[in-house]
């Protein structure tokens, strides 16, 4: 039996998985790790990636031992995802010359707006190409010695394999691609060489991004060094193939089964973001929409919002904590099992409650930093159930504002599916969603695996691809017989998350007056 094997690297959690040739879940291991808020941006240390990983993976090939024998398992293929973005940029002997810069920080406003500008397309903050031009607009010394930038996931293949790869859909989240070619769109890439001459950066912007792969392409192989990188115990040999490294974005999709025209997916998490793979070019420029590809190029629009289930999961330690010290001890899925259920006993506005879930800055409210908040009327109805449904809410709000952008322009989209810990709880963050966005929302079973299960598929595609396109592979052999539970819009819902969103947009006058106390 041949495995698979898909690791992510998250905002919270660096998980392992390992599929079958049937790409079942064979095996899984994690590992908890947080972002750190150093000289004011949102960075992890690099160090930090290797002890996670390595955790991971050791669980991953314990559990493998214990569920199937203690055998090592036959590797076919490997791949490594990340969260996508940011800014890593390394010196010529391969030094890393300044903090890993996540797609968290909100302080490249001046470098979005003149790239968006000169390149007639939104750059967003959190591209690795604003993350660069702000670094030279501000004068950063270490930006004349860049030999090479990359994402989080590019920086672990390339120590694991000693190829300097990206898969086309993490490319296209540090600089345009080009669907034609699959490749960094070639006349931006001039345009923005201009912009970096004009400062005087003295680096060659082609030189220093990645190639870039499509999915089934081969990347490289575990080297020696890789291979003890990824498993100091000597389990997985070197010589492992491996796949294109790609982004969370593209891992989601393809674990929704969501890369066809008029499918979209949604991924809820530390953030929460939506894509649709898009029948025609956008006929117009939104800051507030990306656009990135599939894992092979096709185009996408891409809503991200920077902030997701972060604030309710503060909120489920609180009522954990309160439980325990009531003398009841409960695991955290039981204190997610019981909130969510609650929220369905919410009133449809949920009561009158309003919450804010931005612990970070919001580019798609214009919002620069974060201060979580509840607010509430004297006549507001204040319970368990109209809090669970205001917090759940609060979570789908801004995703809701940057998607109605994309109904206004025309695109169509049959179902978006969602995947992510939120969905855990069957029908209810699922229902909620459905009334946020006002389309059916289907959740698989493989719902709560994630982007290290879609990983691990992109892992089998490139061992094997049938022959097929990643498209009619996904529809044809992984998800031919998947099992679906599809919710449609309720009228009361939709109603009730209506007047919350109303409050919600006149509530970010509240937000803009708290981020300066």
């Amino acid at each position: 039996m041949s495995y698979y094997l898909g690791i992510e690297f998250g905002s919270t959690r660096i998980k392992a998985v390992m599929v079958d040739e049937g790409h079942a879940v064979a095996a899984q291991g994690s590992h908890t790790w947080e972002n750190q808020l150093v000289d004011g941006l949102w960075t992890y240390c690099l160090a930090d990636v290797w002890t996670g990983v390595q955790h991971a993976v050791a669980t991953l090939l314990d559990d493998l031992a214990a569920r199937h024998g203690g055998r090592s398992p036959d590797i076919a293929c490997i791949g490594v995802s990340a969260m996508m973005h940011g800014y890593l940029p390394f010196g010529a002997a391969g030094d890393q010359l300044a903090g890993f810069r996540t797609w968290r920080n909100t302080n490249t406003g001046a470098a979005s707006a003149a790239l968006s500008g000169a390149l007639g397309m939104t750059i967003p903050l959190r591209w690795s190409i604003a993350h660069l031009y702000q670094a030279v607009l501000d004068g950063e010394p270490h930006v004349s010695g860049i030999a090479h930038l990359t994402t989080l996931a590019g920086y672990v293949h390339e120590r694991l394999t000693g190829e300097r790869v990206l898969g086309v859909g993490d490319a296209s989240g540090m600089f345009p691609i080009d669907s034609a070619t699959c490749d960094w769109d070639a006349p931006r890439l001039d345009i923005a060489q201009g912009l970096l001459d004009g400062q005087g950066a003295g680096i060659r912007l082609r030189d220093i991004l990645p190639r870039v792969l499509s999915a089934g392409q081969p990347a490289g192989v575990l080297t020696v060094e890789g291979a003890r990188l990824l498993d100091p115990s000597g389990r997985i040999p070197a010589g492992t193939p491996c796949c294109p490294p790609e982004g969370d974005a593209g891992t989601g999709m393809v674990a929704t089964n969501a890369v066809a025209p008029r499918t979209g997916n949604v991924s809820a998490g530390t953030s929460i973001f939506a894509m649709v793979t898009l029948e025609r070019p956008l006929p117009h420029q939104h800051p507030e929409i990306d656009l990135v590809t599939t894992p092979v190029g096709d185009p996408v629009a891409m809503v991200h919002c920077n902030n997701g289930a972060s604030e309710i999961d503060a909120w489920a330690r609180v009522f954990g904590q309160f439980a325990a010290r009531a003398g009841h001890e409960v695991n955290p899925g039981q204190v997610f099992g019981t909130l969510f259920e609650a929220a369905l006993d919410g009133e449809p506005d949920g009561g009158g409650l309003l919450a804010y879930n931005y612990l970070a800055g919001e580019p798609v409210t214009g919002l620069t930093q974060g201060r979580p908040l509840i607010v509430r009327a004297p006549d507001s109805r204040l319970d368990l159930p109209n809090l669970a449904r205001t917090l759940i809410m609060s979570a789908f709000a801004t995703l809701s504002l940057g998607m109605r952008t994309l109904t206004d322009e025309g695109v169509q989209v049959d179902a978006l599916r969602a995947q992510g810990g939120m969905f855990a709880t069957p029908g209810v963050a699922q229902r909620l969603l459905a009334a946020a966005l006002g389309v059916p929302v289907e959740v698989a079973a493989t719902a709560s695996e994630g982007g290290a299960w879609g990983m691990a598929v992109l892992a089998g595609y490139a061992a094997d691809s049938h022959g097929l396109g990643l498209a009619d592979y996904l529809a044809q052999v992984v998800f031919a017989h998947e099992q679906v539970a599809t919710v449609a819009p309720d009228e009361a819902d939709e109603a009730g998350f209506a007047r919350f969103l109303d409050s919600y947009r006149k509530g970010l006058a509240i937000q803009r007056v708290a981020m300066t106390l």
